[in-house]
């Protein structure tokens, strides 16, 4: 089956599906197939995705045909289309392993809810192959955690993925970020005024490295924030710029209303955060955000001392009514002392300061953070939440059953070996490892041990921040 598959008008169903059947490949489901068996947690085997892309390669984009079937212990719980493509900025040029971004498709290439491995149902989905994190866990824990204290981060499962007959090793099912009843439960577009919708825009990158920061970001997908890292009024001059990119709506669906609705309300968070009164329980920020959500977030990026923290693969969202709110949580692979820059390894230092630790950095801090922390009352509350959550969710027994319960299960399975068989890159240095441990033990006892000394640092040193 030799063609290139894309999204399909009405007009050609017929003709395609006519082509379908003709195919060699008869026994290819028709229909999506629900998944039929419970995926639980105690099963000791990993799920296997297993795919068929009709030999075409798979791209950056557009996203091509495959056929996906999902196995457990030999048994087959899912089988359908899905568009598949690889996705990531830094990974892509530096990993071997490629991530991978998938919608789930019906048989004429129309997106379709489907539930992949036991989570809810969506057409959006990552398939997250860690590589530079050798403990395989990185993002898993920090999902985890953030779900296990009420804020909302993408589910996951781990899995093993084969691709036409190419076993590549340890993946992770992944949520994409996305407004749903199930992932980011705000209100969809109603309107196109502005008023009538829940919004997610994101600080980062753009896809790719050969990013000119200056000229690349453009007015149909961002906005410029009119202040600076350091919180300055921007100006001609000004070399750290903060660019608030569209996620939803989609930039290519949002309306001009919609954009200077979003817009206005960050600008006015912004400008109240800037005056002398920004303290104000009043007319100061409060009236802006929802400051429980920013202290979640703050000590999530703490606690895994996350060198992307506040200015790359950072969500904020917005309901129809409600004030802005952090998160979700995105992309610690470079966490928990994974990184050799910017004191990403550090277990003694803040990460909101890291335009102090990298002034030459393009991606910036934006200066709220900072900011905040004038605040004794914001302060008091990071403090207070911090120091409550070590005494269940965060506490050292709580934090460390669930790593070692995703270590016993990815050894158990006997995923690990199969891995770093396929990945031969233990002992290795791999961007930007700050630690290279000489087996897979090794790599969990320096994360556990990093751990374990950030948590007794943060306990020492938060009340004086």
């Amino acid at each position: 089956m030799n063609i290139k598959f894309k999204k399909i008008n009405h007009k050609n169903w017929l003709f395609l599906l006519l082509f379908l059947f003709q195919c060699e490949d008869e026994q290819i489901e028709k229909k999506v197939v629900e998944d039929e068996i419970i995926i639980k947690d105690d099963i000791e085997s990993l799920m296997t995705f297993s795919i068929d892309t009709y030999e075409k390669e798979i791209l950056d984009e557009p996203k091509i045909l495959g056929e996906l079937i999902i196995s457990l212990d030999s048994n087959i719980i899912h089988k359908g289309y899905i568009g598949i493509e690889k996705r990531g900025s830094s990974s892509q040029y530096f990993y071997e392993k490629k991530q991978y971004g998938v919608e789930t498709w019906d048989q004429y290439g129309a997106d379709i809810d489907v539930s992949l491995g036991g989570l809810p149902k969506e057409e959006d989905w990552i398939f997250y192959g860690p590589y530079g994190d050798k403990s395989l866990i990185r993002n898993n824990l920090i999902y985890s955690l953030s779900n296990n204290m009420g804020r909302y981060a993408s589910r996951s499962k781990f899995m093993e993925i084969i691709i036409n007959g190419d076993y590549k090793g340890v993946y992770s099912l992944f949520e994409k970020i996305k407004v749903d009843k199930h992932r980011v439960n705000i209100s969809k577009t109603q309107s196109s005024s502005g008023e009538g919708t829940g919004y997610i825009i994101k600080i980062d990158k753009l896809t790719g490295e050969a990013v000119d920061i200056y000229n690349d970001y453009n007015d149909q997908i961002s906005f410029l924030s009119n202040y600076d890292s350091n919180g300055d009024s921007l100006n001609d001059n000004s070399h750290s710029k903060i660019h608030f990119l569209y996620h939803y709506p989609k930039p290519e669906e949002i309306s001009s209303d919609q954009k200077s609705f979003i817009q206005n309300i960050i600008r006015q968070f912004e400008n109240a955060l800037s005056t002398d009164n920004f303290q104000d329980p009043f007319n100061g920020y409060r009236r802006y955000i929802d400051i429980d959500s920013f202290v979640d977030f703050f000590i999530l990026n703490e606690l895994s001392n996350n060198v992307d923290a506040y200015r790359l693969s950072t969500f904020i969202h917005k309901d129809i009514s409600g004030k802005l709110k952090m998160g979700p949580i995105w992309d610690f692979n470079l966490a928990f002392g994974n990184a050799n820059y910017c004191n990403g390894d550090a277990v003694d230092k803040w990460m909101f300061k890291f335009n102090d630790y990298c002034q030459g950095d393009l991606w910036k801090v934006p200066f709220w953070w900072k900011r905040l922390l004038e605040d004794d009352s914001f302060k008091a509350k990071i403090v207070t939440r911090w120091f409550d959550l070590r005494q269940n969710t965060l506490s050292n027994d709580s934090i460390f059953q669930l790593l070692n319960g995703f270590v016993e299960k990815l050894k158990i399975s006997g995923s690990v070996d199969r891995n770093f068989q396929r990945w031969q890159i233990l002992d290795k240095w791999i961007w930007p490892n700050a630690y290279m441990g000489a087996n897979y033990d090794e790599e969990i006892d320096y994360l556990s041990t990093w751990l374990l000394n950030r948590l007794q640092w943060i306990d020492s040193n938060i009340e004086s921040l």
